[in-house]
């Protein structure tokens, strides 16, 4: 089970191809705009003294804020190359970094059997993952949390779409960072409205509190505004043991 090769290869390119430059990725936000009030939201629910797992962390940028917050963090991505990114930005080891698919339950189960129940950041990975890939990465959440965890999880509606579109037909076509994404054969904001809280529920997972919000992103409109697409945010617990 896992990822299609397609899908991997298309992660690996971009990846690949993106230098050590933070902000290069579209979404490589600053923590104050990303994991510092996205944390604030998960820590009142959420043990800080279980670690924390940053899923498709890509680069590492949140994964290193929030070692800060909880016992110990640990980034995880499917790229090779993002998580050799990732490493080369934390010269200290202020968090782990490796490489797992989170769409094989096996490569899952052994993190949560080498790290126990774990608390979980993911932002924006179900809304760009292959539709039959998604159940699974839902289900990795619910694996990782087990009883104890909580995870916070950001996913982009399909209102991004829009926002995506006006900003690919700006006079030059899509700005450079936006085009990386499209030329490398990503695509985000697939996940329909209720996609996403529907395979959260599936996998067992409860809804602690939930909101909207805007997930900031590296790129700007031709008038400086800072591009930010559309998400709902969900804090989430495991089932207890038993049911």
């Amino acid at each position: 089970m896992g990822v299609s090769q397609r899908y991997r290869s298309a992660w690996e390119g971009f990846w690949s191809a993106t230098s050590d430059t933070p902000g290069e990725a579209i979404w490589d936000a600053d923590p104050s705009l990303s994991s510092v009030p996205h944390g604030e939201l998960l820590l009142p629910h959420a043990d800080a003294s279980l670690p924390v797992a940053d899923l498709g962390c890509g680069n590492g940028t949140q994964t290193r804020y929030l070692a800060t917050r909880f016992v110990q963090g640990i980034g995880v991505d499917l790229s090779h190359a993002a998580i050799a990114h990732a490493r080369r930005a934390d010269p200290d080891g202020v968090a782990e970094y490796a490489q797992l698919d989170l769409a094989d339950p096996e490569a899952v189960a052994a993190l949560h059997e080498r790290i126990g129940d774990t608390n979980v950041y993911m932002r924006a990975v179900i809304h760009q993952s292959e539709a039959e890939a998604r159940p699974a990465v839902a289900a990795a959440v619910a694996t990782l949390v087990g009883e104890r965890g909580r995870a916070f999880v950001a996913e982009l509606t399909p209102a991004s779409k829009a926002v995506l579109q006006q900003v690919a037909q700006g006079p030059d076509g899509p700005p450079e960072k936006l085009r990386r994404v499209l030329d490398h054969g990503l695509k985000p904001a697939s996940a329909t409205e209720e996609e996403v809280p529907r395979l959260l529920r599936a996998a067992g997972l409860t809804t602690l509190a939930s909101g909207e919000t805007a997930l900031a992103q590296t790129e700007r409109l031709p008038d400086g505004t800072r591009v930010e697409l559309p998400a709902r945010w969900f804090v989430l617990a495991g089932a207890p043991a038993g049911d």
